[in-house]
């Protein structure tokens, strides 16, 4: 084989890759991903120079936190106001591109902290985002909870990912107006909660951003209330503060 040809070849398998990355992206990625993620402000999304909010979490008896966050989606930085596991008071501000194997149990524990609360906040974001997750429409189905029926879009991670969701499934019951209306998490470890139901209500606009505010329904069985507060976003060019309403 001539130079030529090994070249023309090699070309041609790049190609056939290329092709076959764009088949698997259609198959697993249904229109309605996209059609969800434009409601909550994917095309707006590069305006956002910052965003800050509180998260708010209680599952009675269980669990009760309260986590403030302010977020630079451009550069990376995360500042965290909140309590530890003793109570104390806690001021954290990292690079997320600092959490790696040799980051500090601190900034590890937080970034943590910040993928849940942030999922809470922007999860029809993420599920276009995570591109490792598979997506599929299962078409209109019942509720779990309550009278009626949305469309299902399933959200499924990869057990061998590892971070932070390995092997666990987000459920998403959507309404006509592609806003998500229930949320089903199924937990792919052995991590507790393994099964959250929760609402997703109480949408509030925050700029080009829709915020769902209120999240109430059961972990593993006892009551959940999940809440977002003081959700404000900055936009490219501007120093003032547009808050959630």
């Amino acid at each position: 084989m001539t130079k030529s040809n090994r070249v023309s070849m090699i070309r041609l398998l790049v190609l056939a890759v290329l092709v076959l990355a764009t088949t698997s992206w259609g198959q697993t990625r249904p229109p309605i991903l996209e059609q969800v993620a434009k409601t909550y402000g994917l095309d707006s999304w590069n305006q956002i120079e910052a965003i800050r909010y509180t998260w708010n979490g209680e599952i009675t008896g269980l669990f009760k936190a309260s986590r403030t966050w302010e977020w630079e989606p451009k550069t990376g930085k995360v500042s965290f106001e909140g309590k530890d596991k003793d109570g104390k008071p806690v001021k954290v501000a990292y690079m997320r591109s600092e959490i790696n194997p040799q980051a500090d149990d601190v900034k590890k524990q937080t970034d943590a902290g910040f993928t849940n609360d942030n999922y809470w906040l922007l999860f029809p974001l993420h599920a276009y985002w995570d591109t490792s997750a598979t997506v599929t429409d299962q078409g209109m189905k019942k509720l779990p909870t309550g009278a009626g029926s949305a469309t299902l879009v399933s959200v499924k991670y990869p057990a061998e990912l590892g971070g932070y969701t390995p092997g666990d499934t987000w459920d998403l019951y959507v309404g006509k107006d592609n806003r998500v209306q229930l949320l089903v998490f199924h937990h792919g470890g052995d991590k507790k909660p393994s099964l959250v139901t929760a609402t997703w209500s109480g949408y509030k606009k925050a700029g080009p951003l829709l915020i769902s505010t209120e999240h109430r329904g059961n972990a593993d069985g006892k009551p959940l209330h999940i809440s977002i507060s003081e959700v404000s976003v900055k936009l490219t060019g501007s120093d003032k503060w547009m808050k959630a309403e």
